[in-house]
C-alpha cells in the first residue's frame, strides 16, 4: 500500500471514528443504559456483610393491623425494640404530615421522641414549592431528608438525587429549607455523627464536585431532571447483586418476636413500606428488578459506607482508549493477511464489547456506545478498504496474468513464420548437400528471420511496456512512404502465392510523422498482411498515405470478406476473430489487431474502420502530424 492509498485509507478511518462519535451523541444514551443495567445483572460481587437492615412493612404487617392507614400504631410498637438492639441509625421513610387520631399519634410521638439518631423522610410537594414534611410533634428531635425520586427517562432509577432544592420564587420562611439532602446521605451522616461539606477536588487533572462526609469522599455526577433546569447533583446506586438481597425483618413479626431485633444490632435501620400493590410511588425500576423504595435507599446508604461509588470515566479516558481501538482496526487489516485480519477484526469487536465491563467491576463507568460504534464502524470501514485493495491487487493479477496469455498467443501467432522460415533452411542445410552460392543464400535468409524475430519480440515487449507505463514512446522523425515501401516489398512475397496485386498510393516523398518508426512499421505491416490473407486470389491491395487538417491518414483497403458493423465493433477485442475469418482456414488467434490499436493509441491516434460483407475493408490510421510540417493533401481511397 503505497504512501497516498496510506493517507486515503487514514482519512476513512478518521472520518470513521468522526461517524461513530456522531452516532453514539445521537443514539447512544439509551444504548448505554441498556449496556449498564446488563452489566449490573451480569456482576458478581463478592459476598459481604451489610450494614444496612429493612425493617419492613409488608402484606404480613398490613394485614395484622389493618392496612397502611393504621401504621402508626404497630411503628410505635417497633421504634421501642428497634432502639433496644443500639442501631447505628434509624431511617423512617413514612410520611407522618397528617393529623391522625391522638390514640395512635401519641405513642408513635413518644416513641420518636425516645429513638436516638432518628431520620425522617419529607418531600417537595406543590411543584416543588412547599415540603410535606412530619407534624413536629413527631420531627422534634429528628432529621429531615427527601425521598424525591430521579428515575432517568427510561423510568429506571440509578442514581438518588444527592439535595432537592425548591423552585425558584417559592415562599419559604426559613432558609434553611431551601434545600434538603437526600434521606440515605443524611442517614449515613448521622450514622457518623459528622457534617456534610461541599467542595471541589481534582480527580485526574480536572475539577470534580464532591461531599465529604467525615472521612468519606463522595463523587458527585451532575445531571439534569428536567429539560433546561438546573443541574442536579446525582450518586449512582451500587445496588446489591442479584442472589444478594437487602437484610429484611417483617414489622409484624418483629413484634410478635422482639428476639428477631438481633438481626437489627449495629445496623443501619431503615423502616419503610416493602407491600407490593399498596402505592406504585413507593416501587420503582431499578437495573435489578422492581425494587421498594426503602430499598433504593437502604442500598444507597451501603454504597456510602462502603465507598462502592460509581463513577462515569472522563474523556481524557474514553478518547485515547476509543482512538486506540480504531488504530488497531486499522493496523490490523492493513498489516495482516486475509483470514487473520477479519479474525482480529472480530477480536476488537469483542474486547470493545468487554473493555465497558472490565471498568464497571472497577466501579467505573465507560460509555458501551462509544466502544461499540468505534470498533464497529471502524471495522467496517478497514475491511471494506481492505477488500477493495485486494480486489484491486486481484485485478492487477489477473492483467498481468492476460498479459502473459497474450505474450504466448502473439509467440505463436506472429512469430511462426520466421521460425518455420529458420526451422526449414537450417533443416535444408543439414540434408542435402548444396552449392556454396545456394548454401549463403540460405544462410542470409536463416540471419534475415532471425533479425526478424529480434525484432518482433522487441516491439512485443516496447508495446507491454508503453502500455504499463514503464517506458516513454520514441519521438522521431518517419518518414512515412518509405516506411510503407519497406512494409509492401515485405508482403509482396505473400500477397504472390494468391496472385494479388499490392499497389502503394503516396501523395509526396516529403510525407512524415513522429513517432516510434519499430511499432508504426509493424502496425502497417500487420494491416497489411490482414489485408492480403483474407482477400480472396486475383484482387487488389491499395495502401495509401496522405494528410489532412494536421493528421497524418494511412489507409490500407483490400477487396476481400469485409464485415457487418456488430462485427466491426469488436475486432479490436483480444482474440476476437469474425465467423467468416474462422471459415477462411486462416490461421491467427485476433490478437494482431489489438496490438496494432494499442500502437496506435500510444501515438496519440486512432483506427478509422469502414467495411461491407463481400465487398471488403478499408482500415486507416489517424496520427497527428508533427507541428510546422507543410499541409500535404491526403490520397482519396478509391
Amino acid at each position: 500500500m503505497g504512501w497516498k492509498n496510506t493517507a486515503s485509507y487514514a482519512t476513512l478511518l478518521a472520518g470513521a471514528y468522526l461517524a461513530a462519535l456522531l452516532f453514539s451523541w445521537f443514539f447512544g444514551p439509551r444504548l448505554d443504559d441498556w449496556a449498564y443495567d446488563s452489566m449490573f445483572n451480569a456482576y458478581r460481587a463478592q459476598p459481604w456483610t451489610p450494614e444496612v437492615a429493612v425493617l419492613a412493612i409488608d402484606e404480613f404487617t398490613l394485614q395484622g393491623y389493618g392496612g397502611f392507614r393504621s401504621i402508626r400504631k404497630p411503628l410505635a410498637k417497633a421504634l421501642p425494640i428497634v432502639s433496644a438492639a443500639h442501631p447505628k441509625v434509624v431511617a423512617v421513610d413514612v410520611l407522618l404530615a397528617d393529623t391522625s387520631d391522638s390514640a395512635s399519634d401519641i405513642p408513635l410521638a413518644a416513641a420518636l421522641e425516645s429513638t436516638p439518631r432518628l431520620v425522617l423522610s419529607s418531600e417537595l410537594i406543590d411543584e416543588d414549592r412547599v415540603w410535606e414534611n412530619p407534624r413536629p410533634e413527631f420531627s422534634r428531635d429528628a432529621v429531615l431528608g427527601h425521598v424525591h425520586a430521579q428515575p432517568d427517562k427510561d423510568g429506571i432509577t440509578r442514581s438518588i438525587l444527592l439535595e432537592q432544592r425548591v423552585a425558584p420564587g417559592a415562599a419559604i420562611s426559613n432558609p434553611r429549607e431551601l434545600r434538603r439532602w437526600a434521606f440515605a446521605l443524611e442517614a449515613y451522616r448521622v450514622s457518623r455523627g459528622a457534617r456534610i461539606v461541599e467542595n471541589d477536588v481534582l480527580v485526574g487533572g480536572l475539577a470534580k464536585k464532591t461531599l465529604r462526609v467525615g472521612e468519606r469522599v463522595i463523587p458527585v455526577q451532575l445531571g439534569y431532571d428536567k429539560v433546561g433546569g438546573d443541574p442536579k447533583r446525582l450518586m449512582r446506586v451500587r445496588y446489591f447483586p442479584p442472589g444478594m438481597a437487602v437484610p429484611r425483618v417483617s414489622m409484624k413479626r418483629l413484634i410478635d418476636d422482639p428476639s428477631l431485633a438481633s438481626k437489627l444490632e449495629g445496623k443501619a435501620v431503615f423502616i419503610g413500606l416493602t407491600a407490593q400493590n399498596i402505592d406504585i410511588r413507593d416501587r420503582l425500576f431499578t437495573p435489578i428488578s422492581n425494587t421498594p423504595g426503602i430499598e433504593i435507599n437502604a442500598a444507597a446508604y451501603e454504597t456510602i459506607a462502603r465507598g462502592t461509588f460509581i463513577t462515569d470515566l472522563g474523556f481524557q479516558w474514553v478518547i485515547p482508549i476509543s482512538i486506540g481501538l480504531m488504530v488497531l482496526t486499522g493496523l490490523a487489516f492493513r498489516y495482516l493477511p486475509g483470514w487473520w485480519a477479519y479474525g482480529a477484526g472480530a477480536g476488537i469487536l469483542v474486547a470493545a464489547t468487554v473493555i465497558p465491563y472490565v471498568f464497571f467491576t472497577y466501579g467505573r463507568v465507560f460509555p458501551f456506545s462509544i466502544s461499540a460504534s468505534v470498533a464497529w464502524f471502524g471495522t467496517l470501514t478497514a475491511a471494506s478498504y481492505y477488500h477493495l485493495v485486494v480486489r484491486r491487487n486481484l485485478r492487477i493479477e489477473q492483467t498481468s496474468r492476460e498479459r502473459y496469455q497474450q505474450a504466448m498467443h502473439f509467440v505463436t501467432h506472429e512469430m511462426r513464420t520466421p521460425l518455420s522460415a529458420i526451422q526449414g533452411s537450417s533443416e535444408l542445410i543439414s540434408r542435402f548437400p548444396l552449392t556454396e552460392e545456394k548454401r549463403k543464400q540460405v544462410a542470409l535468409l536463416i540471419n534475415s528471420e532471425s533479425k526478424r524475430l529480434a525484432r518482433m519480440v522487441e516491439i512485443f515487449l516496447n508495446v507491454e511496456r508503453l502500455s504499463a507505463g514503464q517506458m516513454e514512446l520514441k519521438r522521431e522523425s518517419i518518414g512515412v512512404a518509405e516506411m510503407l515501401g519497406v512494409c509492401v516489398e515485405r508482403v509482396r512475397p505473400i500477397a504472390a502465392r494468391k496472385h494479388i496485386e499490392v499497389t502503394l498510393l503516396a501523395s509526396s516523398m516529403e510525407l512524415s510523422m513522429v513517432g516510434d518508426r519499430e511499432l508504426m512499421e509493424y502496425a502497417c505491416y500487420n494491416l497489411l498482411t490482414n489485408a492480403v490473407k483474407y482477400s480472396p486470389q486475383n484482387t487488389q491491395v491499395t495502401i495509401s498515405a496522405g494528410k489532412h487538417e494536421n493528421q497524418v491518414r494511412i489507409a490500407v483497403e483490400d477487396q476481400g470478406i469485409g464485415m457487418d458493423q456488430k462485427e466491426v465493433k469488436q475486432i479490436f477485442q483480444k482474440f476476437y476473430r469474425t465467423k467468416k475469418a474462422e471459415e477462411s482456414g486462416e490461421a491467427g488467434t485476433g490478437i494482431g489487431l489489438s496490438i496494432v490499436q494499442q500502437i496506435v493509441e500510444q501515438h496519440g491516434g486512432r483506427i478509422d474502420v469502414v467495411s461491407q460483407p463481400g465487398q471488403g475493408s478499408c482500415f486507416t490510421l489517424v496520427v497527428p502530424a508533427p507541428s510546422g510540417a507543410a499541409v500535404i493533401p491526403a490520397v482519396e481511397r478509391r
